[in-house]
């Protein structure tokens, strides 16, 4: 087995309305590869269930160094999460190929 490498992946919830800006944010401060999902999402005070364009969410799921994943976390969190519905969680991966994030 090849060697493992830690990297940090970071999962943000988000209204679709921000997708482009999120993708562009990630890509502008170092992220190299991410996923996108439309998710069903609910909170204690909303229920998001994508029936209409506006209300939709999106899953956006990415795997950096961990340097990358912070700054990238806090620039949602102050751009964005004030105004949007933002989630944010972390977990720490094991890849095996490092250079592809």
């Amino acid at each position: 087995m090849r060697a493992k490498h830690r990297k940090t992946q970071l999962v943000i919830v988000a209204e679709a309305a921000i997708e482009s800006r999120l993708v562009a944010l990630a890509r502008s401060l170092g992220a190299q590869r991410w996923t996108i999902t439309d998710i069903r999402a609910a909170g204690l005070d909303e229920v998001r269930e994508g029936g209409w364009e506006a209300d939709r969410t999106i899953e956006l799921r990415l795997i950096a160094d961990a340097a990358v994943a912070d700054a990238i976390a806090e620039r949602v969190l102050a751009d964005y999460a004030p105004h949007y519905g933002v989630a944010l969680h972390f977990s720490e991966v094991a890849v095996l190929r490092p250079e592809r994030f």
